[in-house]
């Protein structure tokens, strides 16, 4: 595979793209924001007029999208991309949606005899810029070898979870696991900030004792605690409060479905929730420290 197409082109969409185009493949992308084509185009990318296009002629076609209505739309309207690739064409979806919705994009392309995997990353930012991704693959074993060589230059550890949406059922665990650690991370520093500890000597010490954990070591939530993270940048350029709360509904919609109890998922859902209301939607999910001490925004 030689041409590939991108559509979506967020935070992660954007520098998983730019990998690509550093590994040589010529990559044609598209996303409704201009500004951020133009930034991929600078990078050796192709710009596409829209996402049809884009798929015209593409091998493999990666999309990164927002939300269940984001990825039916693209896949399943009238003239969407199953309509305009070409024959044989790979998809890959690396959206985080609910299982259901990534079997029924499945069962579409199988239809109209195209492979496809849902292939959710876990990482963040910075993995998607170092290209350091985990791809969490629901699919057939055939499919995800057809796209391992392409998953491989956006990411290091590859998990085939199981048939189609079993990668957005092990996506949605992690999310949930990930939103319970980074309130309870955000609530234990503020207990030592509080009784006048340094939040970066208690991260160090929590790092190294049964308290550690991935937002501790690599994410943490609070301001000037570790460079490169959101948190020291104002809460901004990382997986947003309003996305995180969405895979804590994913989460809910799913335990409902199964009857399996979820109550801490549920209680940091409402979490979430209250402090998107409170118009921290658009700022990092480790903003939720912010619940804690309002205008902890800044590096001390």
């Amino acid at each position: 595979m030689q041409h590939i197409a991108f559509i979506g082109l967020g935070n992660m969409g954007a520098p998983m793209a730019r990998n690509l185009v550093a590994a040589g493949f010529h990559v044609s992308v598209f996303d409704l924001a201009p500004a951020a084509v133009a930034s991929l185009v600078e990078a050796g990318a192709t710009a596409a007029a829209s996402a049809s296009a884009a798929v015209q002629t593409a091998d493999a076609v990666i999309t990164m999208l927002p939300a269940n209505k984001h990825v039916q739309e693209l896949y399943l309207a009238a003239g969407g991309v199953l309509d305009s690739a070409k024959p044989g064409a790979l998809f890959i979806d690396c959206s985080t949606i609910a299982a259901d919705v990534a079997r029924q994009v499945a069962q579409a392309a199988s239809e109209r005899g195209f492979a496809m995997i849902d292939a959710p990353v876990s990482g963040g930012t910075a993995g998607a810029a170092a290209g350091t991704l985990t791809f969490i693959v629901g699919g057939s074993e055939a499919a995800l070898q057809q796209a391992r060589p392409l998953l491989e230059k956006m990411g290091k550890n590859i998990f085939h979870a199981g048939e189609a949406g079993a990668g957005q059922v092990a996506k949605i665990c992690n999310n949930m696991l990930l939103g319970i650690l980074m309130a309870g991370t955000a609530e234990a520093l503020n207990l030592g900030v509080a009784h006048g500890l340094d939040p970066k000597v208690l991260s160090d010490i929590m790092a190294k004792s049964s308290g550690r954990n991935w937002t501790l070591e690599v994410y943490n939530p609070w301001p000037g605690v570790m460079d490169g993270t959101p948190a020291s940048r104002n809460y901004t350029g990382g997986f947003g409060t309003a996305l995180m709360l969405k895979d804590l509904g994913l989460a809910q919609q799913s335990a409902l479905s199964a009857n399996a109890p979820t109550p801490l998922g549920g209680l940091v859902r409402q979490l979430y929730q209250m402090h998107a209301q409170a118009g921290y939607a658009q700022q990092d999910f480790s903003s939720i420290v912010q619940m804690l001490q309002p205008g902890l925004n800044k590096p001390a």
